[in-house]
């Protein structure tokens, strides 16, 4: 699986949890710095946690910290993303791909999953 297929979003409301995953091949999970992309309505995909392959270091965007939580089985050639505390401006698709990566020419993104946090 080249190309990963992220699911577990959905409609929440503000404070509510979700828990993302993420399948994917090796070639991510094995060789790169596998992490999770927000793209809210109108704006870019930007990056927002990474999690190391070689040593479990986890990285959070500052707007996440605390409240979210990546993790990763390479096992099961997943990563995951805990997510605790939503708030409005969590909603968006959510993405998984290898952190570093430039998003404007990355070509090798996922479907994505929808979270929509909401009253």
């Amino acid at each position: 699986q080249v190309q990963p297929v992220e699911s577990g979003g959905g409609l929440v409301q503000p404070g509510g949890s979700l828990r993302l995953s993420c399948t994917s091949s090796r070639f991510i999970l094995d060789y790169y710095t596998p992490g999770w992309f927000h793209q809210a309505p109108g704006k870019e995909r930007v990056q927002i946690s990474c999690i190391s392959t070689k040593d479990g270091s986890t990285y959070y965007v500052d707007s996440v910290k605390g409240r979210f939580t990546i993790s990763m089985d390479n096992a099961k050639e997943t990563v995951y993303l805990q997510m605790d505390n939503l708030k409005i401006e969590d909603t968006g698709v959510y993405y998984c791909g290898p952190c570093g990566v430039r998003v404007d020419v990355y070509d090798s993104w996922g479907p994505g999953t929808q979270v929509t946090v909401s009253s």
